[in-house]
């Protein structure tokens, strides 16, 4: 048994750019995973996460209508999608590399996963 927890297991995510910045939208499955994100999932270890690309800051906006968090990650795209020479020029890929952050496993797992879909 693992003390940790991938955030894909409680939350998806979307990313893409606007110029030069990504951001990256985190929705958490249920409240209990959206309160458990607000106190875990911080700008601080998103930077760490991504400390690999040139990510000099990450802003975090809560969204609690829709149980999300907005990560914006200004720079770090390299001139944007017709200036940069990175592969992922869009920063499409991201939200698969955020969703693989590790987190502690929290003691009411159970009430953050998602529902069960209509074929399992």
């Amino acid at each position: 048994m693992t003390d940790t927890i991938a955030l894909r297991e409680i939350a998806h995510a979307r990313s893409g750019d606007k110029g030069d910045a990504a951001n990256v939208g985190v929705i958490a499955y249920t409240q209990a995973g959206y309160e458990y994100l607000d106190r875990e999932l911080t700008e601080a270890r998103v930077s760490d996460h991504l400390s690999q690309l040139p990510v000099h800051e990450v802003r975090r906006f809560a969204m609690p209508g829709i149980m999300a968090y907005n990560f914006v990650l200004p720079g770090v795209l390299g001139g944007g999608a017709s200036r940069s020479l990175r592969i992922d020029s869009q920063g499409k890929v991201l939200a698969l590399s955020v969703l693989e952050i590790r987190l502690p496993k929290p003691s009411d797992l159970e009430q953050m996963l998602p529902p069960p879909s209509p074929t399992d």
